[in-house]
């Protein structure tokens, strides 16, 4: 549910800004605690509310309740979700885990994912599934939990390609720092980043409060990932799941459709994808990025359609995901959201029934597919 030096550097630096070329985000996976009094009044300070208390700040509370003192909700009922990854591998000899992408030099693995979506782009790896092509509501499958990388594991040229730039915060490292990057406990690639940063912006520059998401940046890229699939937990609370492979397989009845062969994973699961930059401007904000890409305007509209695999940084072009081919709904252009979209965002899966936390941070992203790698299905939406 998943670039190098070269001239762009060049071209980044007269923008101010840093390619972030094989560089790594060194994660703390530290998530603020929301709801504190001593959180309230430094919100309370920031927005020099003292004296002016029919101030508006653009902003309002919410519910965060203790969710083991909760009646009903969360903390109630067995999830049914819980471990659906471990079954899907006792049901196939663990089958799905990461295989060659080559054998004696021979592609074998199928389809992977992300690849260019470059318009006119395609890939050379045959394959005989057809992505869907309909909004995946309208195929029947629901979000079953949102992600997101750091940077894009997309390629789309001029909109989130080599020559985009971001921020140069210190907790991004690059290969010629001191020290070796593989000692990290806890790193995230860094992908593709957009075309949007401005180093002489405030909204660039300027970080935000962050309240519920951890190791995020204004200014930075992420491309968000929304798992969908016909065997979830559609219109429950047990819809949401960390891991997403928990929520994708939860239904048995209709995943063992699919293992006999009565049904198509490229047809039962598919992934909306979305890439942002950060800006701390709160003329940018989206109240409900947590359940799907947002189609707006012309936000959702040019698309790139085709079958891949899961990403993330277990594979890349030697080793390939075995969960394949399913579809990939791809946005090739890069938006503005507001850092506050994403909290917003993060404040939504804290309040899931299942502990959503492992997906509060940026993951890393996965090398970009080679062509050969790269379904030859590649339509236009």
């Amino acid at each position: 549910m998943i670039a190098k030096v070269s001239l762009f550097s060049v071209l980044a630096l007269a923008r101010g800004g840093d390619t972030g070329a094989d560089a790594k985000l060194s994660l703390t996976k530290e998530l603020p605690t929301p709801g504190t009094c001593g959180g309230l009044k430094d919100v309370y300070k920031m927005y020099e509310c003292c004296g002016n208390t029919e101030k508006k700040t653009g902003l309002q509370f919410i519910p965060l309740p203790d969710k083991d003192q909760q009646k009903y909700g969360p903390a109630h009922n067995v999830n049914p979700c819980e471990g659906q990854k471990q079954w899907l591998a006792s049901q196939t000899d663990d089958a799905f885990q990461n295989v060659p992408c080559k054998i004696d030099d021979v592609v074998s693995a199928m389809e992977q994912a992300g690849a260019n979506v470059t318009k006119g782009y395609n890939g050379m790896r045959e394959t005989n599934a057809t992505p869907i092509t309909t909004s995946l509501f309208k195929a029947g499958l629901c979000p079953v939990n949102v992600h997101w990388h750091l940077g894009a594991e997309h390629l789309s040229v001029g909109e989130f390609d080599e020559e985009g730039t971001g921020p140069s915060h210190p907790a991004l490292i690059h290969p010629d720092d001191d020290g070796d990057l593989r000692r990290l406990a806890d790193e995230a690639r860094l992908g593709f980043r957009c075309h949007h940063y401005n180093a002489t912006a405030p909204g660039f520059t300027t970080e935000y409060k962050w309240m519920h998401c951890a190791d995020m940046h204004v200014g930075e890229t992420y491309e968000v990932h929304w798992p969908h699939s016909s065997a979830g937990k559609c219109g429950t609370p047990n819809q949401y799941q960390t891991p997403f492979y928990d929520g994708v397989f939860c239904d048995q009845a209709t995943v063992q459709l699919v293992l006999g062969g009565n049904a198509t994973t490229y047809e039962n699961i598919g992934v909306q994808s979305q890439t942002f930059t950060v800006i701390n401007d709160e003329a940018f904000y989206y109240p409900d990025l947590f359940r799907g890409m947002i189609v707006d305007g012309d936000w959702g509209t040019d698309m790139a359609v085709y079958t891949g695999s899961t990403t993330g940084t277990s594979r890349d072009n030697t080793v390939c995901s075995a969960y394949t081919p399913i579809t990939w709904q791809v946005d090739r252009k890069c938006h503005l959201i507001s850092a506050s979209s994403f909290d917003k965002m993060c404040a939504d899966m804290k309040n899931q029934r299942d502990d959503m936390s492992g997906d509060l941070y940026p993951h890393g992203a996965r090398v970009l597919v080679a062509t050969e790698l790269a379904a030859n299905n590649q339509q236009d939406r």
